[in-house]
């Protein structure tokens, strides 16, 4: 019931089809009761010899007609059964990718990617599976099992039936203890898949670094071990799945014995004919699928209850941001303030951002600077709301971002982040992943000003070029200036450039800095680097040490201020300079 709880909504609107289904198949279920009579009376018939040649006929017609007639009924059921089960499984999945793309990085710390996999695999499959063949084995057990009992109640003998039904209840409370134990061990394997998911994951982006250090024989001991515990729990599960077979073809074969011993015994009475006896037995082989559908139905619904729960907790997990119940429209981003802003990442002990503060006019450039992990990239996240801030911290327009909507805050931000999402596909494709229907002319615009041009060039198939996997195929310079052109395609209001132009040489950043300040002219841009030539040009310039604003002001202020934004020009310029003139 809870199974059917869960996925109510599903059931409501597909009730007819289901009810289209479930009617077929007990149609189909009574219709098979009449070929077993028809044999007995006909045995009956031979025996009295009263059996003539168009009697015969007419039963051999009858049966091939039923049979076609089931054929056709079954076809029915089956096809609109199985078509709801997997329907079901694509609106899962729909509503599964659909509920990853609202959350927050959060919900990605919370969650590996292996076992996010598994759901949308293995567990989304095993609802499906509960909602078709699950159903199937459900109304087998209950419509089947109980036109048959009836059938041999008023067509053969009640005391037969009784009798040759007394082991049937051990098999309810042997197959309720095995169910139990399935669910178990079939969560203990879904966990394991979703391990060997984040193991392969792992391995595949990060082969080139396990070749460089000649760690493949390791990296495949490692993996052996875990495809090792995954066959190990699905092997448990399948013990456990092995026993309901044997069990109910034992507990069937003891209800044989008893219906062909004492059903003789009622024949030799003269209590029963014979042609009951052979009806009953063929009553008695039909029960044995609706007892077999009991134990499938079981272990299917352990699996699928199993993979729900798993579903749902994922379900139920929902973003730390939200939209306020009644945003403030916004629409354009005149200024960008933070105000004594503090953040902390929610796995961290300790702020990541202390008391931050400035204000940048709408075309103004702001560069932040500092150490490795002095929070340049966090400072620049809090643009792209991803995690949860304090009330009347970060100010667009002077209005609260938490005010905003979300959908039109993230709409003004173009984001270059330090590690770049590479699809398996074209170049024109991957720059044209935020503006599917931009214009070749557009592209091209986008990548002139990326400096990205020449590169292309020499490609083999130009801007139809496959990057492969992550871009595989690219130089990290190459991979900087195609996420550039991407977020110069946008034209966005506000663009956000986390230490991108870091694996590109001095004057390749000093033509794209300089297209951007041309082509950008009006727009805010804000930039996080360790190359301080980028930002010189900057109209305020943030130094960061251990999330605190160091020190702040223009290019020229820094350099007089003579504190650690001087010390590392020089010594930036001097390391330029050796360079020159190597």
């Amino acid at each position: 019931m809870s199974f059917v709880m869960r996925l109510q909504w599903f059931f409501k609107t597909r009730w007819i089809y289901y009810a289209l289904a479930i009617g077929l198949m007990a149609g189909v279920n009574l219709l098979q009761t009449i070929p077993p009579k028809m044999i007995g009376n006909t045995i009956d018939n031979i025996q009295k010899g009263n059996l003539t040649a168009s009697e015969l006929s007419g039963t051999v017609l009858l049966l091939v007609g039923l049979a076609l007639g089931m054929y056709v009924l079954v076809y029915i059921w089956i096809t609109t059964l199985f078509g709801n089960s997997v329907l079901l499984e694509k609106l899962l999945r729909g509503r599964f990718m659909a509920h990853l793309t609202r959350m927050t990085p959060g919900f990605f710390q919370r969650n590996s990617t292996g076992q996010l996999m598994a759901l949308a695999t293995n567990d989304i499959l095993a609802i499906g599976n509960t909602a078709g063949y699950g159903v199937m084995t459900l109304v087998n057990t209950l419509v089947g099992a109980t036109v048959v009992i009836v059938t041999m109640i008023s067509l053969i003998d009640y005391r037969l039936m009784l009798a040759a039904l007394i082991p049937l209840p051990l098999l309810a409370v042997v197959i309720s203890f095995l169910g139990g134990k399935v669910r178990v061990r079939f969560l203990a394997a879904q966990n394991a898949f979703g391990k060997m998911n984040d193991h392969a994951l792992e391995s595949i982006s990060g082969i080139r670094v396990l070749r460089s250090y000649v760690q493949e024989n390791r990296d495949l001991a490692a993996f052996d071990g875990v495809t090792t515990d995954v066959m190990d729990r699905n092997r448990e599960v399948s013990l456990l799945n092995a026993l309901f077979q044997p069990i109910i073809s034992l507990i069937v074969g003891v209800s044989y014995t008893i219906g062909i011993g004492y059903g003789s015994y009622l024949v030799f009475h003269h209590e029963i004919t014979l042609g009951q006896l052979i009806s009953f037995n063929i009553y008695l082989g039909m029960l044995i699928w609706p007892m077999i559908s009991f134990g499938e139905f079981i272990n299917v619904l352990q699996r699928g209850n199993a993979s729900a729960d798993r579903v749902e907790k994922s379900f139920l997990q929902q973003p730390d941001l939200t939209d306020p119940e009644h945003p403030v429209q916004v629409d354009v981003p005149t200024s960008i303030e933070m105000r004594g802003l503090s953040f902390t990442y929610p796995t961290a002990d300790h702020p990541s951002l202390k008391d931050i503060s400035f204000k940048l006019e709408r075309g103004g450039t702001l560069g932040v600077v500092g150490r490795t992990g002095s929070g340049k990239s966090t400072l620049l996240k809090q643009l792209l709301r991803q995690y949860p801030l304090g009330e009347e911290q970060l100010f667009v327009s002077g209005v609260p971002v938490e005010a905003i909507a979300l959908d039109r805050a993230k709409q003004w931000v173009a984001y270059v982040p330090q590690e770049h999402l590479l699809l398996s596909k074209s170049i024109r494709d991957n720059i044209a992943l935020g503006k599917p229907n931009a214009t070749d002319a557009e592209i091209a615009k986008a990548v002139e000003m990326a400096s990205f041009a020449s590169d292309i060039a020499i490609m083999p198939e130009g801007m139809g070029t496959i990057v492969g996997e992550n871009g595989v195929m690219l130089s990290g310079g190459q991979k900087q200036r195609l996420a550039i052109a991407r977020a110069l395609l946008m034209d966005a209001e506000i663009l956000a450039m986390d230490d991108s132009l870091s694996a590109v040489d001095a004057r390749t950043e000093a033509r794209i800095l300089q297209h951007i300040r041309r082509e950008r002219a009006g727009k805010t841009t804000l930039i996080t680097t360790h190359r301080l030539s980028a930002v010189s040009h900057a109209d305020w310039i943030l130094v960061l040490d251990e999330g605190r604003v160091l020190e702040e002001g223009t290019h020229e202020e820094l350099m007089h201020f003579g504190g650690w934004y001087r010390k590392q020009w020089d010594r930036q310029q001097m390391e330029a300079g050796l360079e020159e003139s190597e």
